[in-house]
């Protein structure tokens, strides 16, 4: 099994759980979780019981050291993770609507995990790591944005597979315009790219199949379109797929493309190569249901961390709700080196 690095922020996610009302005036109340959206894969990976790295910079206030615990205690190596002495560790207030789906309040304005600059970063970062996964929202300011560029530069040195979950979040670009541009200069540099079918959309400027070729043509191995409880697409350089993924009660859908990656990127650190497993189209499709099942998990209780699926709880809700054909069982059992079934 291979090992992956994760990095980007990690921040409070404060959710808004209940209101309550006292003389008239409605107050919300929120609880605190550990998130951030590589944080939030880099968790995956550990408690279905993979290798993953966490790097970033957290504040050296009490929110930094409750996130760095919570990594910790889920099994995720934090041994580089960065502490600033002045910048505060970032937050998001996510406030949900009657179905689950999330909208995000960021304060994110000079923290901690946006200070973080290219002469910090140390090579031994990237020892033993054979994966490397990124998002978007360490590129909406230059500074991080180049030191995004050079973590990648420096992954992409030592041979890694690159990941990059898009994972947009217009609120947090300057005057909520995201430099498309800048997001698609990224794209071009990786491996494995997972969408939203908004993002896709925004990032295609409307040119779809064109767009999917570009990508496809450049280091873009696998390409992926998630759309909630729609059907997820995926494209290879010689065929292409799709699946629904299971049915599933919704109560925060916080978490539910970082469960997905993660358990993807799982998979994939069990193989020599992306184009090993890429070379098989079953036993993708097999790994690309494993993958949405772990999205479904995710989206049925509330919080990241928390919510983001161990592998009996899994390997059980597969058995539970979805019949996959005997051959697909046999690949992934084969695999994993386990019993699904």
């Amino acid at each position: 099994m291979k090992k992956v690095l994760c990095f980007g922020e990690a921040l409070i996610d404060f959710l808004n759980f209940n209101n309550n009302e006292i003389e008239g005036e409605v107050l919300p109340e929120y609880r605190q979780f550990p998130g951030g959206a590589p944080a939030n894969a880099a968790v995956a990976i550990a408690k279905l019981g993979g290798h993953a790295r966490f790097v970033g910079q957290l504040g050296a206030d009490n929110f930094g050291d409750f996130i760095l615990n919570s990594l910790e205690k889920y099994g995720v190596d934090c041994r580089y993770v960065l502490r600033h002495n002045a910048a505060p560790t970032a937050m998001a207030f996510v406030h949900l609507d009657d179905q689950g789906e999330r909208s995000f309040s960021f304060y994110r304005d000079n923290t901690a995990d946006m200070l973080l600059m290219p002469e910090q970063i140390d090579r031994k970062w990237f020892d033993e790591q054979a994966i490397f996964h990124f998002c978007s929202n360490t590129l909406t300011e230059q500074r991080c944005f180049n030191t995004t560029k050079y973590m990648l530069a420096e992954a992409s040195l030592r041979n890694m597979t690159i990941s990059f979950d898009v994972n947009l979040r217009a609120n947090l670009w300057p005057n909520k315009q995201i430099d498309i541009d800048a997001v698609n200069s990224l794209v071009t540099l990786s491996h494995i790219v997972k969408f939203s079918k908004e993002e896709f959309e925004l990032l295609s400027k409307g040119q779809g199949d064109d767009y999917i070729a570009f990508c496809l043509n450049q280091s873009c191995q696998l390409l992926v379109i998630t759309d909630g409880a729609q059907p997820i697409r995926y494209y290879t350089r010689d065929y292409h797929g799709k699946l629904t993924p299971p049915n599933t009660n919704v109560m925060d859908t916080t978490a539910a493309g970082d469960a997905f990656i993660g358990a993807l990127l799982y998979a994939f650190s069990f193989a020599n190569s992306t184009a090993q497993i890429i070379k098989q189209p079953k036993l993708l499709n097999a790994i690309m249901y494993y993958a949405a099942f772990a999205g479904a998990i995710a989206v049925s209780s509330a919080g990241a961390f928390p919510s983001l699926a161990t592998q009996p709880l899994l390997q059980a809700k597969m058995r539970e709700l979805y019949n996959l054909d005997p051959y697909s069982v046999a690949l992934l059992a084969g695999y994993f080196d386990c019993e699904f079934f």
